[in-house]
């Protein structure tokens, strides 16, 4: 049905229930994948400092990887979006079976990239003594990225087909295997470091195993199912949607991990406490990320519908939410930053550096809500070059040259890194909904 059909303004008020019914399993799944960092933060942690570093450094590097390869599970996503508001099966399948295989080469090609990063860390200035047990839990989180991938793959699929609470089951299926695994490996098998990564692995495999039987077995999704010819035309066109995006979110997602790198100059106490707060901290991460993978859907399905009077109403509405919610999760941080930093670390020095940076992130919350959301909603439109371009800029060429001078050269160290950082935040959450609301007058 067309606006022609349907003039009358649409309500920012009748997209809010919608979204939130969207949002909120987007959330709930994101958690699960987060959930499984901080299982392994906390069974790390009474290792002691340099174990927790160890996986602070890994951290910093998988971000920027799993950034990119975001760019990739986004297209198909708002590809499959795309399709099912068109009603279109037969799209929806290719859409799928094409994107499954970039995501087997992706996740594949990022294994091996991360693989060749390890030799560069020590000329990076990272700690000698956290890479002389980093090897072992590098080499295991490097093979994860191949069934994380390929498992979110498939989520994108339950995600734009409303069936998120599906994706949900399936995600939190691989924390429960993660947390005993974890203390078998780690604990009673004295595998220490290495026992988490291979029990990231496990814990990963299991929800993708059960995904790829949900997606044969499942009756509402036998349409998806149909036989259709994917050719190698199909995999490159979704390549080159997603090259833009992979560039933008691994621009942001870099520059977050060069944070953690230069955590890294400051020494294994610094990096540390930049591991607690990234784990607990991205717990809160997923209302935006859920949020605005709700807002990408939606958006992909007005526009596959051609109901484009609905794009303005359900960026407001996410708005809306976003920040409540984020300001909630402001208070958390300033409120209990120092009981959450306590539960990971026994190192006084390493606490109260953790509950600084846990105060500078509740300063960027709503910023970070904004920012992440717009991004969600012109990535629902397929616009994909300048968000790239706006989200560069912000964190490369302002927010990193600043936080490098209020870190080192002001010496405000761990501090003065994160308040860099978040300058990018603040100019990427004015720059983007400006952009939106240019391209929807």
């Amino acid at each position: 049905m067309t606006d022609q059909a349907l003039p009358q303004p649409a309500s920012t008020r009748a997209e809010i229930w919608p979204l939130i019914r969207l949002a909120v399993p987007l959330m709930v799944g994101l958690m699960a994948a987060l959930m499984i960092g901080v299982v392994d933060t906390a069974m790390i942690s009474p290792l002691g400092t340099v174990p927790l570093a160890a996986a602070g450094v890994t951290t910093a590097v998988l971000i920027i990887l799993i950034s990119a390869l975001w760019g990739v599970i986004t297209v198909i996503s708002v590809q499959i979006s795309q399709a099912e508001g068109a009603k279109d099966p037969a799209r929806v399948a290719v859409a799928l079976r094409s994107g499954l295989l970039l995501c087997l080469l992706g996740g594949g090609a990022s294994t091996l990239l991360m693989l060749a990063v390890y030799p560069f860390l020590g000329p990076l200035g990272q700690p000698e003594e956290v890479l002389a047990i980093l090897l072992p839990y590098w080499v295991s989180m490097a093979i994860w990225i191949v069934p994380f991938t390929l498992f979110f793959g498939l989520k994108a699929l339950f995600d734009a087909v409303d069936r998120p609470w599906t994706a949900v089951g399936l995600s939190y299926l691989g924390v429960l295997f993660n947390i005993p695994a974890n203390y078998t490996f780690i604990h009673i098998l004295g595998l220490g470091i290495l026992g988490a990564g291979l029990a990231s692995i496990l814990s990963q495999c299991v929800s993708l195993l059960a995904a790829w039987i949900v997606l044969g077995r499942a009756p509402g999704l036998a349409a998806f199912r149909q036989k259709v010819s994917v050719a190698w035309s199909d995999v490159w066109a979704q390549t080159k949607e997603a090259i833009p995006l992979c560039i933008g979110y691994a621009g942001e997602g870099a520059a977050y991990a060069f944070v953690g790198l230069m955590m890294g100059w400051l020494g294994a106490e610094a990096l540390a406490a930049h591991q607690i707060v990234n784990a607990l901290a991205g717990m809160a991460y997923v209302i935006p990320l859920g949020m605005a993978g709700a807002v990408s859907i939606r958006i992909g399905q007005a526009v596959g519908a051609t109901s484009t009077r609905r794009l303005r109403p359900i960026l407001k509405a996410s708005f809306v939410m976003v920040i409540l919610w984020q300001a909630i999760a402001a208070m958390a941080f300033v409120f209990g930053g120092r009981p959450m930093a306590e539960t990971m670390s026994a190192d006084p020095a390493v606490i109260e550096l953790a509950v600084t940076l846990f105060i500078i992130m509740a300063l960027l919350q709503i910023a970070d809500g904004v920012q992440g959301t717009a991004l969600g909603a012109l990535r629902g439109m397929s616009d994909m070059t300048m968000p790239t371009v706006i989200t560069l800029v912000a964190y490369w060429i302002l927010a990193l040259p600043v936080a490098y001078v209020l870190g080192f050269i002001f010496d405000l160290g761990a501090q003065g890194l994160w308040l860099g950082y978040t300058l990018g935040i603040f100019v990427a959450a004015i720059a983007l909904p400006w952009r939106f609301w240019r391209m929807t007058a």
